[in-house]
């Protein structure tokens, strides 16, 4: 009868402890989904995937190779990267093998065939969600449209066999992979402030003898690249995604798409 007293706290104990235990496992991962997300900031892409409604971080591949799938494809094929290399896994294997039944002259069947394409170093895409799982990190890649065409897929950063690694050696490998692109625009303006804030106030001539201001240059949707730098001159910067440019002047962003303005904010 003495015993029961104590068996209680210790049930009590033992319940509180399990209770800390399943909630640092949760805790930790959110504060890596956070940190992930800080670093590589999500896109956020139209319901049927045809455009990006917000851009987030542009990611710049660091290694060969990722197979995409066309966004119409009902599948979203899943890399994987391990020990240093990544892997297309069983869906890199279908794509070889949808090749050779071409090159052989008898093709796979229509309802097998995908609409597939291989992304290499030095290539750009987007994040469109970061999933922390129990077994690793998975990321939804998205991108610009190629030849009309926008692909998508998944990459996958498995945990070492029984162990969970903290989230700096998570974010240390995911940047293996991965680099985001420096935003080109705040550094061209950086460059160019201080040259402007550099020049004397004696070299600059008093308001009222400075001649009239000429009209402001108008850019206009559906003009050509070259009537804008009729207008605005070259631009400082250049940002080249694939079927979208992007040309950065000291106030203004212009983007194409097919060589015609879409936007100038």
């Amino acid at each position: 009868m003495f015993l029961r007293p104590a068996i209680v706290k210790l049930s009590v104990a033992a319940a509180i402890l399990f209770s800390c235990l399943g909630m640092c496992p949760r805790s930790a991962a959110q504060g890596l989904q956070q940190k992930l997300e800080s670093t590589y900031a999500i896109t956020k892409p139209t319901a049927d995937k045809t455009d990006i409604v917000t851009a987030g971080a542009i990611l710049i591949l660091q290694k060969d190779k990722i197979i995409m799938y066309s966004t119409a494809n009902q599948v979203m094929p899943q890399n994987t990267y391990k020990a240093g290399k990544l892997s297309e896994g069983a869906f890199g294997v279908h794509d070889n093998v949808q090749k050779f039944g071409s090159f052989i002259g008898h093709p796979p069947p229509q309802t097998a065939q995908t609409q597939s394409r291989q992304f290499v170093t030095g290539e750009k895409f987007w994040v469109t969600g970061i999933a922390v799982q129990g077994d690793g990190v998975v990321f939804t890649l998205f991108t610009d449209a190629i030849q009309d065409v926008r692909y998508q897929c998944t990459l996958k950063f498995p945990y070492p066999k029984g162990a969970t690694p903290s989230p700096d050696d998570v974010l240390a490998t995911v940047a293996e992979v991965f680099k985001v692109q420096a935003d080109d625009s705040a550094k061209s303006d950086d460059k160019q402030q201080p040259a402007a804030d550099a020049q004397p106030a004696a070299d600059q001539a008093p308001a009222a003898d400075q001649a009239p201001a000429a009209p402001p240059a108008t850019v206009a949707i559906g003009q050509s690249t070259d009537e804008v730098v009729a207008i605005l001159g070259q631009p400082d910067k250049i940002l080249n995604l694939g079927a979208k440019q992007i040309y950065v002047y000291k106030d203004l962003k212009v983007t194409f798409m097919k060589g015609k303005v879409t936007d100038a904010q």
